[in-house]
């Protein structure tokens, strides 16, 4: 069964609603011959006389009747749909799936999720919590578009810097460095280190490597966690240093000291593999904040 075209629909509704082939013709900017053309092909599509026309003018029939409300309720759903996938373009609507990494969650949750509310407020927003394995797996395979991590040291995502901050040696309360305002990395070339698996993320451990290689030493490493929570009471409990991003230490206020490292520091990056419009945007809005403010500490 074949359909009538869009603009026969206007067509039809112009005539319809001035009841006056020559009035709708000059709105529509159509000759009277064309138009009158159009409304007796879409007649024919339909299979209706929806329109009678004589010397006492143009009027309609009961079929027209009915037929107008369903052909305006048509180019108004048209017009949404037009108007929809606009704006999906522009990132001011449709679904946003994001990622946090577990450590910067703390931080980059909130403020990411207000920036959502307040500036894309028709984008639905789901959010999950990752160590970086999944989150990386998951960017590649299309589970989420967007994601905010530290770099991932790999090349097939883009990321862009959003934040940086200090790295720190994390201390057991009452260590003798503790009170230090700044420690170098070989400072700790003595110390049983606790840290995460190797396998966690194997590009950050090669990074690991290369920095203690630089200081001088190969970590002792006595202990390994999966969490930042877990290293964090693991150095509270005195088994160990270890050294994370100043940030973490909102994530335990007892039992350790946070003691920055010379000329070391992390990024928080925003992370992903295909374009997505809202995503895109989101980054712009966020670029904008981090310019003005630490995003680190405005979670």
């Amino acid at each position: 069964m074949s359909l009538p075209e869009l603009r026969q629909l206007r067509y039809f509704v112009a005539v319809a609603e001035h009841l006056s082939f020559t009035t709708a013709a000059r709105e529509l900017h159509l000759a009277q011959q064309s138009l009158s053309q159009q409304i007796a092909r879409l007649e024919r599509t339909v299979g209706a006389r929806l329109l009678d026309r004589d010397t006492r003018g143009t009027r309609l029939t009961e079929p027209g009747r009915l037929f107008l409300a369903e052909a305006r309720d048509v180019l108004a759903r048209a017009e949404r749909a037009v108007t929809t996938a606009r704006r999906a373009e522009a990132g001011e609507v449709g679904r946003l799936r994001l990622a946090f990494l577990s450590s910067t969650a703390n931080y980059m949750l909130p403020l990411v999720v207000r920036a959502c509310r307040a500036e894309l407020p028709d984008v639905t927003v789901t959010t999950a919590d990752l160590a970086i394995e999944p989150l990386v797996t998951g960017l590649r395979d299309g589970a989420y578009d967007l994601a905010f991590t530290r770099p991932p040291l790999v090349d097939d995502l883009t990321t862009r810097t959003l934040a940086r901050e200090p790295v720190c040696a994390v201390l057991p309360a009452g260590h003798r460095l503790a009170g230090r305002s700044e420690v170098a990395l070989s400072d700790l070339a003595a110390e049983p280190w606790v840290l995460t698996p190797r396998a966690s993320w194997p590009p950050w451990h090669d990074k690991y490597d290369r920095d203690f290689a630089a200081a001088g030493f190969a970590p002792d490493v006595v202990e390994r966690a999966a969490t930042v929570p877990n290293l964090l009471g693991l150095v509270a409990a005195g088994v160990g240093v270890t050294r994370l991003a100043a940030s973490a230490r909102t994530l335990r206020d007892t039992g350790v000291v946070f003691v920055p490292i010379a000329g070391d520091t992390a990024a928080t990056v925003a992370a992903w593999r295909n374009p997505h419009p809202a995503a895109e945007r989101l980054v712009a809005i966020l670029a904008r904040r981090a310019a003005e403010e630490d995003l680190t500490a405005a979670g």
